[in-house]
């Protein structure tokens, strides 16, 4: 090759020397060194004893618009591990929003990286309760925060809607402090099983939501539980679209996550927030307890009550009883005075409507006698001229008929066939029905011929076309 070809080329450094300047420009910036960052811990993992993540930052749009990777070294791991759960009562772990304390490094192998040294949970609560009141309030200007409040709660729920994660022991200590209560009350719980920690909590319990109000008729109410514990996580049920679900449900609810100290945002919008899954148990079976009591004691006064009731009525009856033969012989008294009464006057005014009617009857008498005459007066001229018109009309009935008679008779004469035989004509018969074709008369047929003087009787030997 010619020499001149390499005239041009640069001089360059290896990457291991550039690698060092970049370490020693980072280890020299001191404003890099001792920083408070805020950001969001994602992909949280311990490996050795070191807890590794990256910081990442989002935009209002959920957009990732910076990540960088972080460290928590096994020499302060354990220290601020238990500051943070201390103070909030969470694990330092995924989508946890949190003010920490460091320095930039950089490494030749893994590049740069922030070493975290401190860690604030005084923010992270903030934060947390920043988003509850943010959630709460959106809520309320929708006007949906205090539904399920307002719900009316049944006396003695027993058909009970359980949201929570099959198996685990929350749903464990609630199942067996509800079903085996000392006291021997019912309960129906069903099981609709869910994600309780984690991303997917807003929707796997938001799901179950809809399949229970959509059997609404079958539930009395629903109940959320989920126990607590050194790892749990309750970042899921601080969400937005969970928190109105359950403000809109239909059906009263009530919420049991986590220990004493835990508070999310469904315990300001359920119908009824209890700590723990143990405490919604001793809530259903107090409730039952306070109805089996109520019971009790409607029971208790409805027995004094109508004891008190037929008490009272039997002194009663039995001063009733007093009465009755004293009321009865003044009863018999005054019907015996009343008839007596009656008695006399029947009489006299017997004999006055007697008189009456007497009087009365011969007025009819004579006034049936005079209207009887007249109408038998009146009755015989209609007849008289009845008869009168009826021989009238016979005689002209009788004229017309014999007039009718004579005309058919002549009629009569003159179709009678005798006429027209002597007129010289025939008729002539086959079996005893008059010919009216040759066509109906076959070869050697005997014909009949009526004249009018006498038969003749002749066969058909062949026809003449």
């Amino acid at each position: 090759m010619s020499p001149s070809l390499f005239e041009n080329v640069p001089v360059g450094i290896p990457l291991s020397q550039y690698t060092i300047a970049i370490n020693n420009t980072v280890a020299r910036a001191r404003e890099l060194a001792g920083v408070w960052v805020i950001a969001e811990l994602s992909d949280v993992r311990l490996a050795g004893g070191h807890c590794y993540m990256e910081l990442i930052e989002k935009n209002e749009f959920g957009q990732t618009v910076a990540k960088l990777r972080a460290n928590i070294w096994r020499t302060s791991y354990n220290q601020l591990r238990q500051k943070f759960f201390n103070a909030t009562q969470r694990e330092i772990s995924n989508g946890i929003k949190a003010l920490v304390r460091g320095s930039a490094t950089h490494h030749s192998l893994y590049g740069l990286s922030f070493n975290i040294i401190d860690i604030d949970p005084s923010y992270t609560m903030g934060d947390m309760e920043r988003i509850r009141r943010e959630i709460l309030m959106k809520l309320h200007k929708e006007g949906v925060a205090m539904f399920n409040k307002s719900l009316s709660f049944p006396i003695a729920p027993q058909k009970i809607a359980v949201i929570s994660a099959e198996g685990a022991a929350g749903y464990g200590d609630f199942i067996n402090h509800l079903c085996a209560n000392s006291e021997g009350f019912v309960f129906y719980p069903c099981l609709f099983p869910c994600i309780m920690q984690g991303e997917k909590v807003s929707e796997s319990i938001r799901r179950a939501l809809q399949i229970i109000e959509s059997t609404s008729h079958l539930w009395d109410c629903v109940a959320i539980v989920r126990g607590g514990g050194a790892t749990t996580d309750l970042n899921g049920f601080d969400d937005y679209e969970l928190a109105k679900a359950v403000a809109t449900c239909g059906l009263p609810v009530v919420v049991g996550i986590g220990h004493e100290r835990d508070r999310n945002v469904l315990d300001d919008i359920a119908h009824t927030s209890l700590k723990t899954p143990t405490a919604v148990a001793g809530f259903f079976i107090d409730r039952a307890r306070t109805a089996y009591d109520k019971v009790l004691t409607l029971a208790d006064r409805l027995r004094i009550y109508s004891t008190d009731l037929l008490r009272g009525e039997e002194r009663r009856l039995s001063t009733i009883q007093g009465f009755i033969p004293q009321l009865a012989l003044r009863k018999l008294d005054e019907a015996k005075s009343n008839l007596q009464s009656i008695t006399g006057k029947l009489p006299i005014l017997s004999d006055g409507r007697i008189g009456k009617e007497n009087i009365r009857l011969d007025g009819v008498i004579s006034l049936i006698g005079n209207s009887t005459l007249a109408l038998l007066s009146k009755e015989n001229l209609k007849l008289d001229n009845l008869s009168q018109t009826l021989k009238s009309i016979s005689g002209n009935q009788i004229n017309q008929s014999s007039q009718k008679i004579n005309n058919l008779e002549s009629l009569l004469k003159v179709l009678d066939p005798k006429n027209t035989l002597n007129r010289g004509y025939s008729i002539t018969r086959l079996n005893g029905k008059a010919v009216k074709s040759k066509d109906s008369i076959p070869p050697g047929a005997i014909l009949t011929t009526t004249l009018a003087e006498g038969e003749v009787r002749s066969m058909v030997i062949k026809e003449n076309p």
